[in-house]
């Protein structure tokens, strides 16, 4: 998987290589590493330096499969994707690798494959209802 032509393979350098010295960096309380660039934040192990989420504004997920407005994306993903659940308000879908808040208008986080069991241990997990 890849957001913008980036893979999930990509380091912090090749990062900020590509979009520069970021106006935003800190750490989040989940132990991530994050390069804020207001349109963008890409988030990293602070451990092993290895990305694990990019979110970002989109107006239309753009999938293999189909473009999905997000004022649709809770829908579809219910309906296409069945292991897809609810943590701390968001939407999550393993199939499509994104997690959504669909009352936070417009923000998309791309999640790496590797970190999905993460957000199930968050607990609270539910259907996406």
């Amino acid at each position: 998987m890849q957001v913008d032509k980036l893979p999930f393979t990509a380091s912090m350098d090749e990062v900020r290589r590509r979009q520069g010295v970021p106006p935003r960096e800190s750490s989040n309380e989940v132990g991530l590493h994050q390069l804020d660039y207001g349109h963008v934040v890409y988030r990293f192990q602070e451990s092993t330096g290895r990305l694990e989420e990019v979110t970002c504004r989109a107006l239309v997920l753009h999938l293999p499969m189909a473009a999905v407005p997000f004022a649709s994306l809770a829908a579809f993903v219910r309906e296409h994707d069945p292991q897809a659940f609810r943590v701390g308000g968001f939407f999550v879908s393993p199939r499509f690798g994104v997690a959504f808040d669909p009352a936070d208008s417009n923000w998309i986080t791309a999640l790496a494959r590797h970190c999905l069991p993460q957000w199930r241990l968050l607990g609270g997990v539910e259907p996406p209802t």
